[in-house]
């Protein structure tokens, strides 16, 4: 049976392939890649000067336009921004544009505009929020849209979903990954890892100050998104304790990031999800990361890694924790399991298990099963207006409920 029509809406913060739009742009890679998979016609709306991801597109089209400034750097009671010449409106012209020759759009972006679009549409839009609450303006339009389209809006995990007010239980799709583009690493060197954009709300100078009560070196992979805050963070600690790597491809990052004793993820903020903490265990590095958000229930405590209150609790693990210490000093020892046990459970690909609804976790190992996107779409299609598209989706005859199910929050 013939797959579906998609057009997926790419964000607005940046040409693709620059680290601009952070973990949206993996988030994208996978999207693509699973949902072809699964023989769906793919096509994109993206900004001028793109890399384009290797999934075959039946249509691209690439804006000219001004980046969209991000949500997370205004203040809460800031109002709607949309700069002249902006990508973001060109982007939603362009969608509204072509919708019809599509049966379903899918909203990468964090934006206040496509949200409030949603109704405006003939075709069913559908959005994957990828922050938690930032802004007034952004929570209003999101319980918004959940109230009146609630099989049209999901989350990444349950902590994100919480931030927002909600009238039911929230749909949770966890990120997927292509893990043969990842590899165990059993002799790292004795340095701490940091991987993000480079700016306040990301937290570098908590890591920065644990790499020099350890005096170890922390390799900062991302984009310098703030400069001045980059030359303070460095200035902050005694001079070489941080090496700064820049934006990397993945295959060339996780090469990099394996060599790692510990990966340091110390956000200011609640993260939706953490694809970077996901990246490090896949290599059988372990994560120390703070208690708020994704990146908390990513990490199971203990074992790929230890979960502390935000604030000066990560020096402590690091010296106190024998696992940590032996793996440093001695190898991974037991983390190549723990590394399978990562790419078990989000693998593109895999179905929701609803025992771990945080997780996502799956013990099949069916790789053409659809990232969690289609997940977000096969529920938008039990509406009356997606009716006929259900059957496309169940195209093998095992049925969507499992991986379509809204999920209870932990």
């Amino acid at each position: 049976m013939a797959g579906l029509k998609l057009l997926v809406v790419s964000t607005p913060m940046g040409p693709l392939g620059q680290g601009l739009g952070g973990g949206v742009e993996l988030t994208l890679e996978a999207v693509l890649e699973s949902l072809h998979r699964r023989r769906h016609a793919l096509s994109l709306v993206a900004a001028s000067g793109s890399q384009l991801p290797s999934t075959p597109l039946q249509q691209s089209w690439l804006e000219p336009g001004v980046p969209q400034p991000s949500w997370q750097h205004q203040p809460r009671q800031a109002p709607v921004q949309i700069p002249a010449d902006g990508l973001l409106p060109r982007f939603w012209q362009r969608a509204l544009a072509e919708q019809q020759q599509f049966d379903a759009v899918l909203n990468l972006g964090y934006d206040w505009l496509p949200l409030w679009l949603t109704p405006q549409f003939q075709r069913p839009l559908c959005h994957l929020v990828s922050m938690g609450s930032v802004g007034e303006a952004m929570d209003q339009v999101i319980a918004a849209t959940a109230q009146q389209f609630p099989a049209q809006l999901a989350f990444h995990t349950a902590s994100q979903a919480a931030d927002f007010h909600l009238s039911a239980s929230p749909t949770l799709l966890a990120n997927g990954f292509d893990f043969s583009r990842y590899s165990f690493n059993p002799d790292p060197q004795p340095c701490l890892g940091w991987v993000g954009r480079i700016a306040p709300e990301k937290g570098l100078e908590d890591a920065a100050q644990v790499a020099a009560a350890k005096q170890w070196p922390l390799r900062v992979w991302g984009l310098k998104e703030d400069a001045a805050y980059a030359a303070a963070v460095e200035a902050s600690v005694p001079a070489g304790t941080i090496e700064w790597r820049g934006f990397l491809p993945t295959e060339q990052l996780q090469r990099e990031l394996g060599q790692c004793a510990v990966m340091l993820n110390t956000p200011k903020w609640n993260e939706a999800f953490g694809n970077v903490v996901v990246e490090a265990m896949a290599c059988g590095v372990p994560v120390v990361a703070y208690r708020r958000g994704g990146p908390a229930e990513l990490v199971e405590d203990g074992l790929t890694g230890f979960v502390v209150p935000p604030g000066d609790s990560a020096p402590q693990v690091l010296e106190e924790d024998p696992g940590i210490r032996a793996g440093a000093a001695a190898g991974r020892g037991g983390a190549a399991a723990e590394s399978e046990s990562v790419k078990v459970r989000y693998t593109v690909g895999q179905k929701a298990n609803t025992n771990q609804p945080h997780l996502m976790s799956l013990k099949s190992s069916r790789r053409d099963r659809e990232l969690a996107l289609e997940a977000l779409v096969s529920e938008l299609l039990r509406s009356p207006q997606g009716e006929k598209l259900v059957e496309a989706l169940d195209e093998d005859g095992d049925g969507i409920d499992q991986f379509s199910r809204p999920m209870q929050e932990p």
